[in-house]
């Protein structure tokens, strides 16, 4: 790859030092998301770098786990008097919460942030049918829709009839645990929290008025997880006053940084195990670079190794007699060693 000369032609052009964080958003298990692993891997290139004027974060990820952007910012704020975030293309949920912990923003036309509502999974979550083994999780914004149809669309203001709606809610099959919906309000608390100490860090101070709008907007005023927000619309419809339009030669320069790590991890590709197996071959061993975090003269990647074996799978089928089992050859996976290097 060449990425590291490209890192050091952004450098030269926005007089910085850059760390790139790239997450896979393939789907299936080739698929990475921002985690508390990677807080120490980008202490190691801080460190590295160690105190300077500007650190740029070359930021691509769908998100992950909304605890890491706070650490990360603080931690990278130690290092630096102006921390911007240079977005290429998607900078999703927890990767836009990061993003609103920078002085700068730079993006292209290409770029996209997203709204921060989480959707929350724990123990007390409704069990997937499909996959018991697995919660339904729930979104913080569908279960806040919930009670505020009833209220202010259906005019259901008193006491007594809001607890009938909320009972129908808990009710629900699959059943929906009371403490789910606890978890469900201490996490929109946490967000919002996350946001206003995030935007609160800035080297040029937000006031409170336009702190609370943004984190409006971006918690809950979107409507949709999946609604993508470009630039324009972040600094002149949220009030997002951080965010910059790069010059065509750095959107040029972060385009192809971007195109680079694509072909890496193969981000145009979709996974399929019939496929990675490859032909005539019953045992199959692959390695994927799912994550990287690099600066100019270091570089982590996270692998991940999977091997794929074919063997055969009882399926159900129904027959006028009642359902039989069918055995069909199927290619069966399983990960056998990831990390970061």
């Amino acid at each position: 790859m060449n990425t590291q000369n490209l890192i050091k032609k952004i450098e030269e052009r926005r007089d910085s030092k850059v760390i790139t964080y790239v997450t896979s958003d393939r789907k299936g298990p080739v698929n990475a998301r921002i985690a508390m692993d990677v807080v120490p891997v980008i202490s190691g290139h801080l460190r590295k770098i160690g105190k300077t004027e500007k650190i740029d974060l070359f930021l691509y990820s769908t998100g992950g786990d909304t605890m890491v952007p706070w650490r990360l910012v603080s931690m990278a704020r130690e290092y630096c008097k102006e921390f911007s975030v240079l977005i290429s293309y998607k900078a999703h949920s927890a990767a836009t919460m990061i993003s609103l912990g920078a002085d700068e923003i730079i993006m292209s036309d290409l770029s996209e942030l997203s709204p921060i509502d989480p959707s929350a999974a724990n123990i007390f979550n409704p069990q997937d049918p499909n996959n018991p083994q697995n919660k339904i999780p729930i979104s913080v914004e569908d279960v806040m829709a919930y009670f505020d149809l009833a209220k202010n669309k259906f005019g259901i203001k008193n006491d007594e009839d809001l607890t009938k709606i909320f009972n129908k809610f808990v009710e629900a099959n699959p059943q929906i645990h009371p403490l789910a919906l606890g978890n469900i309000n201490r996490t929109h608390n946490l967000i919002r929290i996350l946001a206003k100490r995030l935007l609160k860090s800035h080297q040029e101070p937000i006031n409170e008025v336009e702190i609370d709008k943004i984190v409006d907007y971006f918690t809950e005023k979107l409507y949709s997880h999946q609604y993508f927000i470009g630039r324009k619309e972040a600094k002149e419809d949220l009030g997002l006053t951080t965010v910059n339009s790069a010059d065509s030669d750095l959107a040029d320069l972060m385009t192809e940084l971007y195109e680079e790590y694509k072909k890496e991890m193969e981000l145009d590709k979709t996974w399929n195990p019939e496929i990675e197996i490859g032909d005539n071959q019953a045992v199959n061993k692959k390695d994927y670079k799912i994550a990287f975090v690099e600066s100019d003269s270091l570089s982590n990647y996270f692998e991940l190794v999977l091997e794929y074996k074919k063997g055969q799978v009882q399926t159900t089928q129904q027959t006028p007699q009642g359902p039989i089992q069918i055995p069909q050859e199927r290619v069966i996976w399983k990960a056998i060693s990831q990390g970061w290097r």
